[in-house]
């Protein structure tokens, strides 16, 4: 189904459109409209699809026992060496 609808653009935006179309890029400025649109759908799609992944990583980490957590000392220990070793070179 097709809705019919006006739109306002700035003279920047029309002209940007305007010369998708002249180039060939889009048949006309509905359909160049119309593209935008379904990227905009697509990143809402990323976007709520990175946000869940994140949501479910930070539930699974809230879930590890104290006793698996790494020690911060332990984790950077060799960084720190090295970081103290650079600076002496």
């Amino acid at each position: 189904m097709t809705v019919k609808t006006t739109l306002s653009f700035t003279n920047r935006h029309a002209e940007f459109l305007k010369a998708k179309v002249e180039e060939g890029v889009y048949a006309s400025t509905s359909a160049a409209v119309a593209a935008a649109v379904e990227e905009m759908i697509r990143d809402e799609i990323e976007r709520e699809a990175a946000l869940n992944a994140m949501a479910e990583e930070i539930r699974a980490r809230m879930a590890t026992p104290r006793e698996d957590y790494v020690d911060v000392d332990q984790a950077f220990a060799k960084a720190r060496a090295r970081v103290r070793s650079a600076g002496r070179g």
